[in-house]
């Protein structure tokens, strides 16, 4: 008897959030057998330092290739991460792609695998903020459109897909994989020295990060943010990993950071944190001011109350059933919610269905065993 035909299976990631997704994928699909997995970094998020220490914290391997694709504008970095993605497809010739999440990388490589007739799974499928200004919102809504298996993480994904008509068979609600490698690295995150390093105490300040364009493009408004932080930061110590972005924002604005910390000596402004050590100042906190997606997730099964400063999320299931709270732009509105968070005013919920750490196996058992 001929044993089973190697199945080969590409997992794509191009930025810190995506290697968090594809940390669980990749063990998953390794521990099968007859299958080849073969992990491909984009360079979307091209900074090395930080790339290798996230690949580290979560286990990964060092990737195959890296198609360098680095920062360019959307159009442009679309293009270079099609062009070498399909050179890489020419080498290995895979039965099957996995993009993961809302990134260029997550469209581009969609594009080129579903037009070579590789069949493409898109997991963190359905997700919707309905703000079609967010470029995000236009991955995820043509990668749905063109992908042939669908993983949601959320019910609203499963509304969202079929209001859309998508075939049923297509669609499979398997939970979350950012949650499955928050469950794999509590032991290392429990004996971090993140807290240590700071010289913080456990819930006795406030995780920050400010990455979206609302918040942090417009100069008026990064000052407006900022200030406000800084007025925070006299109430209650403040952390704030800066994201390249930020950072590079409040260089242009004429920011002085040295200035600030010493004038706000509470402000504790650091560089961007690897995944165990950030992930142990998340789970110490207080409470989270973020405009971030994942940490809204996180946030959400840690049971630590979250602001976010946005209009809208595509992860509703974590306003219903979670933690988090929007307070659209309204710098008002978000210290109301920080006074009654500090204040501990707060109900913890369920965690939210399937986020138990295993969404990874379920979708490696569709994908390899066809259910």
């Amino acid at each position: 008897m001929k044993p089973d035909p190697m199945q080969k299976i590409v997992l794509v990631a191009g930025t810190r959030p995506n290697f968090v997704k594809v940390a669980p994928l990749w063990r998953a699909f390794s521990q099968r057998e007859n299958v080849e997995v073969v992990l491909i970094h984009t360079g979307q998020h091209y900074d090395e330092a930080m790339s290798r220490v996230f690949f580290d914290d979560l286990g990964l391997p060092e990737p195959a290739f890296n198609l360098n694709a680095g920062g360019k504008s959307h159009a442009r970095q679309t293009a270079a991460i099609m062009e070498r993605f399909d050179e890489v497809m020419d080498q290995i010739r895979p039965d099957d792609v996995v993009v993961v999440g809302d990134v260029n990388s997550t469209l581009a490589c969609s594009l080129v695998a579903v037009k070579r007739g590789i069949r493409t799974s898109h997991v963190e499928a359905g997700l919707r903020s309905f703000d079609r200004a967010m470029p995000e919102e236009i991955n995820r809504l043509a990668t749905d459109a063109i992908a042939d298996l669908l993983f949601v993480s959320e019910p609203s994904g499963l509304k969202n897909l079929q209001r859309e008509g998508v075939a049923e068979d297509k669609i499979h609600f398997v939970g979350n994989v950012m949650i499955d490698s928050l469950v794999y690295a509590q032991e290392s995150i429990r004996t971090s020295r993140a807290l240590e390093s700071l010289r913080l105490k456990e819930r006795e300040y406030v995780l920050m990060t400010l990455h979206r364009p609302s918040n942090v493009d417009d100069s008026v408004r990064l000052q407006q943010v900022m200030d406000w932080i800084m007025g925070l930061s006299l109430r209650i110590p403040v952390v704030l990993p800066l994201h390249p972005r930020t950072l590079s924002n409040l260089e242009k604005s004429g920011s002085d950071l040295v200035k600030m910390r010493s004038e706000y000596p509470n402000l504790k402004i650091t560089a961007p944190r690897g995944y165990i050590d950030f992930q142990r100042l998340l789970k110490g906190a207080r409470m989270v001011v973020t405009d971030s997606g994942g940490l809204q997730e996180e946030t959400t099964w840690l049971g630590i109350p979250c602001v976010t400063l946005r209009e809208n999320t595509e992860r509703p299931v974590t306003i219903d059933q979670g933690t988090n709270f929007l307070a659209g732009s309204s710098l008002k509105e978000a210290s109301g919610m920080v006074d009654r968070f500090l204040n501990g005013g707060m109900t913890i919920n369920d965690k939210p269905d399937l986020w138990d750490g295993r969404a990874a196996e379920r979708i490696a058992k569709i994908i390899v065993d066809g259910g």
